[in-house]
């Protein structure tokens, strides 16, 4: 057989990734004794590398005489593709200190892709500038490749420089170029570079679309997948799927989800295991938590993620026991958990008062997968403390874990003293605060109300001039019920709504049927200087509440009224609702800040730890 026909047959194997036919060819070659004719032993360590056998690769990269540059660029090559970013750069020097070569542009692309696997923006650098000063420096495949590290990295405007200098551009470096710009929250630049491609592939809309929903943008992400399917974009990868079925899940419009479902079946994407993972997760976030279920049981090979999405899942619905049991089937299914398992699980321990459960879930981590808890499974472990109302194992707990505190951890206590009364321990705690200088706006606003529930007028000020030095501003409570073929939006102490006496009036007429029943109104969330009678009706216009009148006067009778709120539900809504859920016998599902809360028949799933 001549070595031009093994050549190609080496690079069909290479293209097709068939090691065992590979393996077969590099067998005749050796029995032939060809082993030293080029380009053979070149094609053999390119063959290897493409096929994932690195050690074979550089098995027979060593016993190659006289290596030359191609040689070279084939074994860099090889350990890029086998996410060796590390050993590229080290073989690299290699390269030059022994066997005295030069980087070509295939060795260039190799070493930017390998400082680009490690983030290391420094290297980056460094290879940049010895690529400027080489006789390949105005290589496009090199310069795509820089565009992408430079994105990667957070420089984009030095990534856009790169970028305009290619002369013929690549759907590689448009794509790197739009996820740049999508990635750092650059909504139109990326829009509009996308919307300048002559040619828009696959990749560089999904691309697009999943840094807008990284970045929060959901509806512009919504948007332009609209358009990608208006211009008749084959589907054939389901990483965009899945992306916008996130969008669904942050958005908590199960009409969305639902509909996103129906796509992945027509597409028949229903088999692919981050479709289903990303379905399980959607359901969940939309308040749908048995859908959430049935989508995970059909999942045929389950991996950690799928279990640690239906686990979460039921933990957030306050289905703890079964969050629990859940658990119990992966490790017997032999599925090896992750810390978001057990961030999950301790979760569900906390809003369940499982304490004991809880503790032992924690030491679990360490002693039985070798697991080093994090500042956030300690945060956690705290959280359930303090919801249990253990708030003297939550300060010891603090003081001696291994980590210093945060602004969240501070505050979580906090939280736990003013909703247990323990003002003494509260006034400590946010004087600790105070003292860190809080930066989130919730965590100050609980600071103001903790020193105006003691009296202390003074530090209410203090923090009040902290917002002010920092321009940290009072988040506008809201509320967005959905109906499924609309949703509307109602902000507390709104009075400008269309509907407001109706509004009005459902809830004065709940109210009074509430009152019958034993309903004594909450007014300790109000910290205004008023008489009883006005901070009674300052709760009428809780944004929770006029969603739930509004559900209730445009909802199919007998349909779950759904409702997202961007803060924590507070304690008289909280009685509220179970005492509507009873009346008007309808199911209310609240997720707010913290958790769902499933209301119905009077009672709520969350059994009050929230």
């Amino acid at each position: 057989m001549p070595c031009s026909h093994l050549f190609h047959q080496l690079q069909i194997c290479a293209k097709r990734r068939a090691p065992s036919q590979g393996k077969s060819i590099h067998a005749h070659i050796i029995k032939s004794g060809l082993t030293q004719y080029d380009p053979l032993p070149n094609t053999l360590v390119d063959m290897y590398g493409k096929c994932g056998l690195i050690h074979n690769a550089i098995q027979v990269f060593d016993e190659i005489p006289q290596r030359d540059k191609v040689c070279w660029a084939s074994i860099l090559t090889a350990h890029t593709h086998a996410n060796l970013p590390k050993r590229t750069l080290s073989m690299f020097r290699e390269m030059v200190s022994v066997d005295g070569l030069q980087p070509d542009h295939f060795v260039f692309t190799s070493l930017v892709k390998a400082c680009t696997s490690l983030g290391s923006l420094r290297m980056g650098v460094q290879v940049h500038a010895r690529f400027l000063l080489s006789c390949y420096s105005g290589d496009d495949v090199v310069k795509s490749s820089l565009v992408d590290m430079y994105a990667k990295c957070g420089l984009v405007d030095t990534a856009r420089i790169v970028f305009d200098s290619i002369c013929y551009r690549s759907s590689v470096s448009w794509t790197a170029m739009v996820s740049g710009y999508a990635k750092s929250g650059r909504k139109t630049e990326a829009i509009e570079l996308l919307r300048s491609m002559e040619e828009r592939s696959l990749f560089a809309w999904t691309a697009l679309i999943s840094g807008l929903v990284q970045n929060g943008y959901w509806v512009d992400a919504f948007n332009m997948f609209n358009e990608m399917r208006r211009e008749g974009m084959d589907i054939e990868d389901p990483f965009s799927l899945s992306s916008i079925i996130g969008v669904s899940a942050n958005l908590a419009t199960l009409d969305l989800g639902k509909q996103m479902h129906c796509l992945v079946i027509a597409l028949g994407y229903e088999s692919s295991l981050y479709v289903g993972n990303a379905l399980v997760d959607m359901y969940a976030k939309c308040s749908d938590v048995d859908a959430a279920k049935r989508t995970f049981d059909s999942i045929g090979n389950k991996d950690v993620v799928s279990w640690t999405s239906i686990i979460v899942g039921m933990a957030q619905h306050g289905r703890a026991r079964e969050a629990l049991s859940l658990y119990d089937k992966m490790v017997k299914n032999g599925v090896k958990p992750n810390k978001v398992t057990f961030l999950g699980l301790i979760y569900a321990c906390g809003h369940a008062g499982l304490v004991d459960k809880g503790r032992h879930l924690f030491r679990s981590m360490r002693k039985d997968y070798g697991f080093s808890p994090s500042l956030q499974h300690y945060t956690s472990l705290l959280d359930l403390y303090s919801r249990s109302g253990l708030l003297d194992d939550a300060e010891k707990l603090l003081n001696t874990m291994p980590f210093e505190p945060d602004e969240a951890a501070w505050a979580a206590l906090l939280s736990a003293c003013k909703r247990h009364g323990k003002t003494h321990m509260g006034v400590r705690v946010a004087d600790l605060l105070l003292n860190l200088e809080p930066k989130d706006n919730s965590t100050c606003i609980m600071l103001s109300n903790v020193y105006a529930g003691a009296g202390m007028w003074e530090k209410v000020s203090k923090v009040r001039r902290l917002m002010t030095v920092k321009d940290i501003k009072k988040e506008p409570g809201y509320s967005c019920v959905d109906l499924g073929k609309e949703s509307q939006v109602f902000y507390a102490g709104e009075n400008t709504h269309p509907m407001e006496d109706a509004i009005f009036s459902l809830l004065k007429e709940l109210d009074a049927e509430m009152r019958k029943r034993g309903y004594v109104p909450d007014t300790s969330s109000v910290l205004h200087d008023m008489d009883h009678q006005e901070k009674e009706n300052q709760l009428f216009w809780h944004s929770e509440r006029l969603a739930v009148a509004y559900g209730l006067l445009k909802s199919v009778p007998g349909t779950v009224i759904r409702i997202v709120k961007n803060l924590r539900v507070c304690g008289d809504c909280h009685i509220v609702f179970k005492f509507i859920s009873s009346i008007v016998n309808r199911e209310i599902v609240v997720r707010d800040a913290s958790r769902f809360h499933h209301f119905k028949e009077g009672k709520c799933s969350c059994s009050d730890f929230w």
